[in-house]
């Protein structure tokens, strides 16, 4: 096995294979190394009632078209499938389980990349891991007293658990909404949120992309976090959240001041019980492993420039800012693409035909 390539492609998600797919195509050295053990970034960790029909589309991966399959399929068997097949049908060279400790620049102005399965070392490196594997859980008071249980979605895996049980759902996101929409009915549930949500009651169109997409665009250039992509479009009403609507389910509190032994609580003596928090209050991108390279700025954020860290061309994040979306991720897969082709081996003549 080469150790020494052109472009080391960390997570084999939506991002990653895009990225993969036209790094080949442009002729680059690569290899793509992905923690988990088997095709399907975090779409195989989805709760199994996340259907197709519930999901936000399913953007084809450049060169294989998704393949037709049913609404009621759980997105966490059909997803996977296709990127196995992605991987198989374009022989992209994905390096399985491995996970990626360290990055770290080397002294002849390369990176080595330490991982659970040695090393590589490496010209540029292509950061794809996405957030699944971070969570974030604000921290309030009461947190370690409450008795119930504490779970995000990464932990849930189904409504059947909670039957006849009280739950708080905590978060103003898309998971949100669904996850209580699916637990309201078998649970007595509480929708808590910072914000009041902000529907969207007309379509999201094209236009309304782009528009969502410049703004997370400028945020990341500033250097600031992405933040939450419901910030920037808005929650879409659907036939289903009308109905849910309608039954009272996402009538919604402001968020409580503390947890307490067996519920939650506000400072003007208003208290639910509840025998569990879900809090589904977002993530938070997975970076930890680029830390060595000293990429965040002195307010934490990291500054971009289209795809690539600002200052650093040979860095570049996928699945991030606005890119954080499977069409966003296939167009940052190209972009990157071309870009490390220009700067590690500048042939024009390809390039126009890229």
């Amino acid at each position: 096995m080469d150790r020494d390539v052109e472009v080391v492609v960390i997570g084999a998600g939506q991002a990653g294979l895009s990225a993969a797919h036209h790094l080949a195509r442009l002729g680059l050295d690569l290899v793509v190394l992905d923690a988990e053990a088997r095709p399907g970034g975090a779409w195989q960790h989805r709760w199994p009632s996340l259907t197709l029909a519930r999901t936000h589309h399913v953007h084809d991966l450049p060169g294989l078209p998704f393949p037709p399959a049913g609404d009621d399929v759980p997105a966490a068997d059909a997803v996977p499938a296709y990127f196995a097949d992605y991987e198989r049908h374009f022989a992209l060279p994905v390096h399985r389980p491995v996970r990626v400790r360290a990055v770290r620049p080397t002294s002849d102005d390369r990176f080595r990349v330490e991982t659970t399965d040695g090393e590589w070392t490496a010209s540029a490196v292509v950061n794809a891991t996405g957030t699944w594997t971070r969570p974030f859980v604000p921290r309030y008071p009461g947190q370690e007293v409450f008795r119930g249980r504490q779970l995000t979605p990464v932990d849930y895996r189904g409504a059947a658990e909670f039957a006849g049980r009280s739950v708080v759902v905590v978060g103003g996101g898309a998971s949100a909404v669904q996850l209580l929409g699916e637990i309201a009915e078998v649970a007595d549930t509480t929708w808590v949120t910072r914000r009041p949500p902000v529907w969207r009651e007309e379509p999201f169109g094209p236009d309304e992309g782009r528009a969502a997409v410049a703004l997370v665009e400028d945020t990341v250039r500033e250097g600031r976090s992405p933040g939450s992509v419901v910030g920037v479009t808005g929650l879409v009403v659907t036939p289903w959240v009308r109905e849910a609507r309608a039954r009272g389910v996402l009538d919604r509190l402001p968020v409580f001041d503390r947890l307490t032994p067996d519920g939650v609580a506000w400072d003007d003596g208003r208290f639910v019980r509840a025998d569990a928090v879900l809090w589904a209050t977002g993530f938070r991108a997975a970076l930890g492993h680029l830390a060595p390279l000293g990429l965040r700025g002195p307010g934490g954020g990291i500054r971009m420039e289209g795809t690539h860290v600002a200052g650093e061309p040979r860095v570049h994040l996928v699945g991030y800012g606005p890119s954080a979306s499977t069409v966003g991720a296939n167009r940052a897969g190209r972009e990157v693409a071309v870009a490390l082709r220009r700067l590690l081996r500048p042939d024009p003549a390809l390039l126009r035909s890229a």
